[in-house]
């Protein structure tokens, strides 16, 4: 056979170097070595998605404290990855500014009082003890505060989105993941707002001491775990520049084995 022209679809995730390097310190500190990288994205794609989820089009939304990680998978393939500098913490502060409470009050008003499911129409008193002392604040308002700080995430979502043309056309519409994922209702509210099939995150096929780990905080370290047995020892990258491309060489083509279109 003669060839012209040798041609690759690719998608190339850059990081920061002094990020990378802090992480690097980080690990040897507490005398731990780094076998794979892996974007966090990626990694909650392998925990909660099934092969007919990566097969016809789902989106992965990874809603950390102070970050949102997207993750777009159609035909088995990793189609977009995106990093959103909005996450629960944004909601805290929010809340924190709102209501003119501290943090950490405002950090329990949210998980225990923060419903999106909640009747405008019908506004009651939510109350919460905190350090021996009663606080009582406005369903409303809470939901109000909530609603506006996850409709601007959402918003950023959509842009990214409408960059590769997958605006409204994800059949398997967007699975939830993350610690803010607990929020009640964020589901219903995704839904509406990005106009796509929205559901909580759950682990899928894993065995053992699941209840432990069920919690949706803990989604994108149990697909570390998982990307990290089935990429093996990958030539045991060690974190140091030297020895960094012949490892990410042979991570990045079991990735593409592992995610690449079935024949």
């Amino acid at each position: 056979m003669h060839g012209i022209r040798l041609e690759v679809e690719s998608h190339i995730i850059t990081a920061s170097t002094p990020a990378l390097k802090n992480l690097y310190a980080a690990f040897e500190k507490a005398n731990l070595g780094i076998n794979h990288l892996t974007v966090s994205g990626l990694a909650a794609a392998e925990a909660v998605l099934n092969r007919q989820q990566k097969e016809s089009g789902t989106l992965v939304l990874d809603i950390g404290a102070s970050t949102t990680n997207l993750a777009v998978l159609e035909d088995g393939e990793i189609q977009h990855i995106a990093v959103i500098p909005v996450g629960g913490m944004n909601i805290t502060n929010d809340l924190a500014i709102g209501l003119r409470i501290d943090l950490d009050l405002a950090d329990q008003v949210k998980l225990q009082h923060a419903n999106l499911k909640n009747d405008r129409q019908k506004s009651w008193e939510s109350e919460i003890k905190y350090k021996g002392e009663g606080f009582s604040f406005s369903t409303i308002e809470i939901q109000m505060i909530v609603e506006a700080r996850l409709d601007e995430l959402l918003d950023f979502v959509e842009k990214e989105l409408n960059t590769i043309h997958k605006s409204r056309k994800l059949p398997g519409g967007v699975v939830i993941v993350g610690g803010t994922s607990k929020l009640i209702g964020i589901d219903t509210f995704t839904r509406d707002k990005l106009q796509l099939p929205a559901r909580l995150g759950k682990l899928e096929k894993l065995h053992g001491l699941v209840d432990t780990v069920q919690d949706p905080t803990y989604t994108t370290a149990v697909g570390l775990m998982i990307l990290d047995m089935l990429l093996g020892n990958a030539g045991g990258f060690n974190g140091k520049y030297d020895k960094a491309d012949s490892s990410l060489n042979t991570i990045t083509n079991k990735l593409l084995n592992k995610f690449k279109r079935p024949k």
